[in-house]
């Protein structure tokens, strides 16, 4: 056997682990060498001037991460937030992004036999965020590439996201005492102002 078809043999016959999770009735996938964790829906930061599914900011330990809603972000209806809600934190060449799913399912693997190539949907619609579709027993998988799930100009969007909360964060850390310490924090400055005076 050539080295040619030993390279053809070990592309076709290679697994890759997954991340697999749900929106609505459907299930996706991500490489998981993509995934850089997992967490509960934490509090989120709304950005203003935002497209509707950036849902805003959070903070992963320090770290200001723009969080997107794949519900929404796919078309799919808005639903309430529950126990079972993720984001799954991924790096995005330079950036970080969180992505909000309904659930996270399983971390499975998948040999590329059971990955199809994408079908074709028509030119009028967009797939360029789809990598194929993967087969695992009776279920489909739609796999995602992350680096596409966004277009440039939203890119941008979620880039200044995070630049702006980041900005505000730094300010508020610069400012005097009684500015960025509350009303409680004022009254105290204004009364040793006044002690001073006396």
């Amino acid at each position: 056997m050539s080295t040619e078809e030993t390279g053809l043999l070990l592309e076709t016959e290679g697994e890759r682990e997954f991340v697999t999770f749900v929106l609505g009735d459907e299930e996706y996938a991500i490489e998981a060498l993509k995934v850089q964790e997992i967490t509960g829906l934490p509090q989120i930061t709304k950005v203003p001037y935002l497209p509707a599914f950036i849902k805003g900011v959070i903070n992963l330990r320090g770290t200001v991460v723009p969080v997107v809603d794949l519900r929404l972000k796919f078309g799919f209806k808005p639903i309430d937030y529950t126990k079972q809600t993720c984001v799954i934190v991924s790096k995005i060449g330079d950036n970080i992004m969180g992505m909000i799913v309904d659930a996270v399912s399983e971390v499975t693997m998948l040999s590329n036999s059971c990955i199809d190539p994408t079908p074709p949907f028509g030119t009028k619609l967009n797939t360029d965020f789809m990598k194929g579709v993967g087969k695992l027993e009776n279920r489909l998988l739609i796999i995602l590439d992350v680096d596409r799930i966004l277009t440039g100009e939203e890119m941008t969007s979620l880039e200044a996201a995070a630049s702006a909360e980041s900005e505000g964060e730094e300010a508020a850390d610069t400012l005097p005492a009684h500015e960025s310490g509350g009303v409680a924090s004022g009254l105290e400055a204004d009364a040793e102002r006044q002690a001073q005076v006396t």
